[in-house]
């Protein structure tokens, strides 16, 4: 078995084990929410005149699993329906599977929060170069300094800033939703075109959040790699600069695939609040209606799925650094 395919099988391995924690951890949270939204929903349906045993039923198909069962039992029906892919019904969209909900929902925050990332991260990675090898002249501090405001600000408010200057005083962008609903679906130019301007707020929320932490941890690495031995020796055989330059910046950036997987998993958190803010149908708007609908089955899901994005992130990441990387490969053979 080659490396590539051994470190996929583990990562794989881990993933499925972490998801099972989450869903664990998720089912219990239902269970023990004030007022046991489950029985509420039984008992409704007994008064409406449904017998006992279709009435259990119909709550197994909005949850997933029975309501009146043991615990053991209701986990076991809910993970049971978790690896056949039902995640029971959505009870704000009757008849609506939460899968399809979900399916729905996440192109809505995939694209932008995928846009952003890169975008960031490419911006980041230039700026941390020239920040480092810069770093005693005005322009290596002005890059300094503005990595370290924008990753100290929250992401929320970020949010809340770029849609009072682009949305209030210079009104420019839409401040909410995902497109105009004047404009027919389809593919078409007026469509697209509402869908980007729309677009614009969240992505830039998202890559000017992470923009700060690239810029820092680029120009900490190249610092780190202007001090290796081939580096000077590079310099001492006359190798020009440009040559030079492509060399730190393809060793510094290395580690930074790391972080790559880091930085999808926060921005994907923070999905939550910057999709609310915008009124973005995403993930994270999602999930916190599902929470002011008492939609449970639609919250576990939402919760779960953005949880499989992340630690998916993480292992793409891996494999990605473990395939660019040569001393990962050797290291790894030589054990």
């Amino acid at each position: 078995m080659t490396l590539i395919a051994r470190r996929l099988a583990g990562h794989l391995a881990r993933g499925f084990v972490m998801i099972l924690v989450v869903a664990t951890i998720s089912f219990f949270i239902v269970n023990n929410i004030p007022g046991d939204p489950m029985a509420a929903r039984y008992e409704k349906l007994i008064e409406q005149g449904m017998a006992p045993e279709a009435a259990r039923q119909a709550v197994k198909v909005l949850y997933g699993f029975q309501p009146t069962g043991t615990l053991w039992q209701q986990y076991s029906d809910y993970i049971s329906g978790l690896l056949r892919l039902d995640l029971g019904v959505s009870v704000t969209r009757p008849g609506t599977p939460v899968l399809d909900v979900l399916t729905d929902a996440a192109k809505w925050t995939i694209v932008p929060v995928l846009v952003g990332t890169l975008l960031s991260f490419l911006v980041g990675i230039i700026f941390g170069v020239y920040a480092a090898i810069k770093r005693t002249g005005k322009l290596g501090d002005a890059l300094s300094i503005s990595g370290s405001l924008l990753h100290g600000i929250p992401q929320y408010v970020l949010a809340m800033l770029l849609v009072v200057i682009f949305a209030t005083l210079i009104p420019i962008l839409p401040a909410d939703g995902s497109v105009d609903i004047l404009y027919e679906p389809g593919f078409n130019g007026p469509y697209i075109g509402s869908l980007v301007e729309h677009a614009v707020l969240p992505v830039l929320t998202y890559a000017l959040s992470a923009y700060g932490g690239w810029v820092l941890a680029m120009k900490s690495s190249v610092v780190t790699v202007l001090g290796d031995d081939f580096i000077l020796a590079a310099e001492l055989r006359g190798v020009k600069r440009s040559i030079v330059f492509r060399y730190i910046a393809r060793n510094a950036i290395l580690p930074l695939f790391t972080m790559l997987a880091l930085s999808l998993g926060l921005l994907l958190g923070g999905a939550v609040f910057i999709e609310k803010i915008f009124n973005y149908p995403g993930l994270g708007w999602l999930l916190i209606s599902s929470v002011t609908d008492r939609d449970y089955a639609l919250m576990g899901g939402a919760f779960l799925l953005i949880t499989v994005g992340t630690i998916l992130a993480n292992i793409v990441a891996d494999l990605f650094y473990t395939v660019i990387d040569p001393r990962v490969r050797s290291g790894e053979e030589a054990s």
